[in-house]
């Protein structure tokens, strides 16, 4: 099953993860409110259905919110969930292969709109 969970760290910062099953998708940074980390899942699950997927290796490129698939340093890919001011929303492991890191966009845009929040940072 789909969802999103917001934790806090031990500083009291809040951030948000997409889970399927026990595995992470993606993550966020910490965000001084919990009203931040809401605000955050409730962005992913208007703006991701429709959000382009752009592959930066191929230097293609897009606006508006999207998705991006990266090159790290590694050489292995991941995904990125970018808004349309530009902010890197949440981003994914590194995959070894680029099809691996389309795969998690596609479940985002596909799960996220109906996927439960549940609430760790209690």
């Amino acid at each position: 099953m789909h969802k999103f969970k917001i934790l806090k760290n031990e500083k009291g910062a809040f951030r948000i993860q997409f889970v399927y099953n026990s595995e992470v998708m993606v993550w966020s940074e910490n965000y001084a409110s919990k009203a931040s980390a809401k605000n955050c899942i409730e962005s992913i699950k208007k703006n991701a259905p429709d959000a382009a997927i752009v592959d930066l290796t191929k230097e293609e490129t897009g606006s508006g919110y999207r998705f991006e698939i990266d090159e790290a340093k590694n050489g292995e890919t991941f995904v990125r969930f970018r808004a349309s001011n530009g902010e890197i929303m949440v981003r994914s492991e590194t995959y070894s292969s680029k099809s691996s890191a389309k795969n998690c966009a596609e479940s985002i845009k596909k799960n996220a709109p109906e996927a439960p929040t549940v609430d760790d940072a209690i």
